[in-house]
């Protein structure tokens, strides 16, 4: 498995693989625009999730 064929990512991971402010991913999450799982303190987002995600978002 290489290393972005991460089964779970966390919310820097995302961050980090969108040029994005890590805030930015949990208003998502927040906001149930990517759903993910709280374990602990931090959140973990499944890869299959994470690509539905970025398919919702898409254009056209």
């Amino acid at each position: 498995m290489e290393k972005d064929e991460k089964e779970f990512y966390t919310a820097h991971d995302l961050a980090e693989k969108l040029s994005l402010n890590v805030m930015t991913i949990y208003r998502y999450i927040k906001a149930k625009r990517l759903k993910a799982h709280k374990i602990g303190k931090e959140f973990r987002i499944d890869r299959s999730e994470f690509e539905n995600f970025l398919k919702q978002t898409s254009t056209e």
